[in-house]
Parts: structure tokens; C-alpha cells; sequence
């Protein structure tokens, strides 16, 4: 059996007067608002991977100290493992916008009672979970 790809990737949870922060994707990446994150680069802590895709993401400037991990996603497809962190902020500096504009359209705020219909399925997911206090949960893929 072949071995799977392991991933480890971090997203944010960021807070404003009850509003979350979401970016919304380009048509060519799905056109569906995600959340702010990516990828844990070899060497790389969490938070400081968080830190850096916040910034390169949507211009926003955070302090390790400011962030809370609050849920944790397990998803297994049939080419890879994924562990998926999510951390929530209340503060950071820099005004949100989209910086990589060929993958992001825009980031936008969004009350966290009234999501958009588009929301990935993923963030659909973690988002019912989080708010239910789950600190982690599991999207299972087909198995093969």
C-alpha cells in the first residue's frame, strides 16, 4: 500500500465585534469564501506559520501570544492525511485585504450568525463544530 501524503495546515478564526474574517476565492480556486491560512512549512511552528500566511494572505499582522487554538480537523482522503489547526484572534494590527489576488478576490467581514451559502465545505463544517464547542472533529474520505 502506498504511503499517503501527511499534511499539517493552520487557519484563523479572526474576530471583530462578531464579525469573522473570510476570503473570498477567485473563480479558477472555487469562487467559495475560505478562511484565512495554509500550510505549515518544514521546521515551522504552528503559530508562526499562522503569523506568516496571515500576512501574505490578507495583510494583517498577529502576535503568537494572541492566538488560542480552538479546534482541530482530521481529513483523509485517498491521497493524503490532513491535520488542520484552527487558532482563533481577537487582535491584530493592519487593515484586511487580499494580497494574493490570484488565488483571493477579496477579504471580507462577515457576522458569525449570518455565514455565506458559499462557505467551502470544509469551513461549513468546522465552523458548526467550533461553535459547538467540538475542540475536534473528522471529514472522512471515500476509502479506496
Amino acid at each position: 500500500m502506498p504511503e499517503k501524503n501527511v499534511r499539517i495546515k493552520v487557519r484563523l478564526i479572526l474576530y471583530d465585534r462578531g464579525n469573522i474574517l473570510l476570503l473570498k476565492q477567485t473563480k479558477p480556486n472555487g469562487g467559495n469564501y475560505s478562511l484565512v491560512g495554509g500550510n505549515i512549512d518544514e521546521g515551522e511552528y504552528a503559530k508562526d506559520a499562522l503569523i506568516r500566511e496571515s500576512f501574505e494572505e490578507a495583510g494583517i499582522t498577529l502576535e503568537a501570544r494572541d492566538l488560542e487554538l480552538v479546534h482541530v480537523l482530521q481529513k483523509n482522503t485517498s491521497r493524503e492525511q490532513r491535520l488542520v489547526l484552527y487558532f482563533k484572534a481577537i487582535r491584530w494590527s493592519g487593515k484586511a485585504r487580499s494580497r494574493e489576488r490570484d488565488k483571493f478576490k477579496s477579504a471580507e467581514w462577515f457576522d458569525v450568525d449570518r455565514l455565506p451559502k458559499n462557505l467551502t465545505a470544509t469551513v461549513k463544517h468546522v465552523m458548526r463544530e467550533y461553535r459547538r464547542g467540538t475542540r475536534y472533529s473528522e471529514i472522512r474520505g471515500k476509502k479506496k
